[in-house]
């Protein structure tokens, strides 16, 4: 990609009722050890959440919480797929991780993969 340039990913669940676009460059994605993400085998690109446009209505989205409840785990209720998450970075701004295993034509193992140690959280 070029400097400036942005890519407009297509993503969805296993069953396609949840759709969704996402802008950006992905750069590197995430690999949590908490209880859920390790359990889902999710991997996570973090991006502004105006970045994020559901192609589904919001109400199709099913939503779980736990622990301290800051970060609203967004799934297929028929499906179960975890698309991706919301949440506000450390200074309060709006973020979502985008499970990258969703987007159309994204090879997770070109991806590089950072660890972080949510079982510390």
């Amino acid at each position: 990609m070029g400097y400036g340039v942005r890519m407009t990913y297509h993503g969805a669940c296993h069953c396609g009722r949840i759709g969704f676009e996402v802008d950006g460059d992905i750069d590197r994605v995430i690999e949590c050890n908490c209880s859920i993400c390790s359990t889902r085998g999710t991997l996570l690109w973090m991006v502004p959440r105006e970045q994020l446009r559901l192609a589904t209505p919001g109400a199709d989205v099913a939503t779980y919480t736990f622990n301290t409840h800051k970060i609203q785990h967004r799934f297929c209720p028929s499906c179960g797929v975890a698309t991706f998450s919301e949440g506000a970075d450390k200074k309060g701004s709006p973020i979502a991780a985008v499970n990258v295993r969703c987007l159309d034509g994204v090879e997770p193992a070109s991806l590089k993969i950072t660890q972080f140690d949510g079982r510390k959280l």
